[in-house]
């Protein structure tokens, strides 16, 4: 059975919306990089080292990284090579299941966030100014909501001029309390009240904005860690999850970010937003393989729903769609 006949009876299994939020979030990566794709095999009648110096320009074009690239090529090569694939457009499946492989490879590939099943679970979120975080946390917040646990939050940005009512606005939306202390007040404390506001009523989830300030990258990172620590000391074993948002929009930017978070903070997962507004949907893949660092959910639209938990094979369907339907409608 071909691997887009696979992919396409697998995402079947899965709810219909969904699919169709990652065909539609990624149509920007698609047409680029899919795009591109189709120009490339529909040019060459035989594939050489040229197709696959080309092959090299679309994917580092798509920001999959360098080192993804190399990998992948290296890859594609053996399998041509074994396969005896004659025909270049045979080659666009092979690249997309080598793409799942390349995501799936090494610990921890689970979207899945973990879970306290003895009591309150505890979420940190982390992230520079302007990647969308607190909309993030109000999408999260709605997720969970949607689980029906009982959701709070805590304003833990309390230096960033507009930020707790950016918040308090999500939690009215959302319908979950918020809490909160005077701008400019000790993040550490917010959090402190926050563990025990959250206890008392009982709450499944509490969401911990935090501030995202560069300027001064030591006092956010100082200040990062006192808050982690506080949430230890509070409920033992939390943080249940570190989760980095990331913009997608800044591509190579975003990998930055990220090992400067992970140095202090121990990033568990990431949160990958505008992931519809860009056409490089391959940081994904660098994301993966250079941090060793699950993507947990993606932003594939302005809809409070359009928060996604990721799937490697929901993805490059996303990016390969077109194909896999026509390979599906013919019966291959």
């Amino acid at each position: 059975m071909s691997f887009f006949k696979k992919l396409k009876e697998k995402i079947t299994h899965q709810t219909d919306s969904v699919t169709e939020k990652f065909k539609d979030g990624l149509t920007k990566t698609r047409d680029n990089f899919t795009g591109k794709v189709n120009d490339l095999v529909s040019r060459y009648r035989k594939i050489d080292e040229d197709f696959f110096e080309e092959l090299e320009e679309i994917l580092i074009g798509a920001d999959v990284g360098f080192d993804v690239v190399m990998t992948l090529v290296e890859q594609l090569k053996t399998e041509v090579k074994r396969r005896n694939i004659q025909d270049p457009r045979e080659v666009q499946e092979v690249i997309s299941e080598k793409l799942v492989d390349i995501y799936e490879a090494g610990d921890d590939t689970s979207s899945t966030l973990q879970m306290n099943e003895d009591g309150l679970t505890v979420y940190l979120i982390v992230g520079v100014n302007g990647v969308g975080k607190t909309t993030t946390i109000g999408k999260l917040a709605n997720h969970f909501k949607s689980q029906g646990k009982s959701v709070v939050l805590a304003a833990g940005d309390t230096f960033r001029a507009g930020a707790i009512e950016q918040l308090e606005v999500w939690g009215e939306r959302v319908g979950v309390p918020v809490i909160k202390q005077g701008e400019g007040s000790d993040p550490a404390a917010v959090m402190y009240d926050a563990v025990q506001a959250a206890r008392a009523r009982g709450a499944d989830v509490l969401l911990c904005d935090t501030a995202g300030r560069l300027q001064n990258k030591v006092n956010l990172m100082n200040e990062l860690s006192k808050v982690k620590r506080v949430i230890e000391r509070e409920v033992p074993g939390a943080p249940h999850e570190v989760l980095l948002v990331l913009d997608a929009t800044t591509g190579q930017n975003a990998l930055v970010q990220a090992k400067l978070f992970n140095e202090t903070t121990n990033v568990s997962g990431i949160v990958l937003t505008k992931l519809d507004g860009t056409a490089k949907g391959g940081i994904v893949l660098a994301i993966r393989h250079e941090l060793h660092i699950p993507v947990k959910f993606v932003g594939l639209g302005e809809q409070m729903d359009d928060l996604q938990p990721f799937q490697a094979e929901h993805f490059v369907y996303g990016l390969f769609s077109d194909l896999v339907e026509e390979k599906d409608s013919a019966g291959s």
